[in-house]
């Protein structure tokens, strides 16, 4: 196992990490919702965990945890349409786009899992799945309350 492929990798998991972290920090902010506030706290505690987890991973491996975000393409889009939203206070609005910034936070570990689990000490992948779960827990939390919200309206 060569250590600069594990912590490539782990990086690619950090950097999803750090965007959920970003996005729901300034929706927090741009937000009145109080059900909605404590969702996006919520999500952020799920990535500030995983943050930490990735982080102390690469260490070990003699890497450099990145602190960039991928910011740009379709998950920039996701965090301009939940600001959109947020600005009319749409709620069926935010809830969709989270849902959508969700899946792509689920599908960046499924990517992981499918093509680079190789690269990963036994240790490394259990993390991996361990954090993909609590991904997909916040996905099917917010999906639902998108579900719910479309069936309101």
């Amino acid at each position: 196992m060569e250590n600069n492929k594990a912590i490539e990798v782990l990086n690619s998991l950090l950097v999803i990490n750090n965007d959920r972290i970003e996005g729901y920090q300034k929706a927090t902010e741009e937000t009145e919702d109080g059900s909605l506030k404590s969702l996006f706290g919520e999500f952020t505690a799920t990535s500030q965990k995983c943050r930490r987890d990735l982080v102390e991973e690469i260490s070990i491996l003699g890497g450099t945890p990145t602190d960039s975000t991928r910011m740009d393409g379709k998950l920039f889009r996701v965090w301009m349409e939940v600001k959109a939203a947020l600005t009319g206070d749409d709620r069926k609005a935010i809830l969709n786009s989270c849902e959508e910034g969700e899946e792509k936070a689920v599908e960046t570990y499924q990517d992981v899992i499918d093509d680079d689990m190789s690269h990963l000490s036994e240790q490394q992948q259990l993390m991996v799945m361990k954090q993909k779960s609590l991904i997909e827990t916040d996905y099917n939390k917010v999906k639902s309350m998108a579900d719910t919200a479309s069936l309101v309206s």
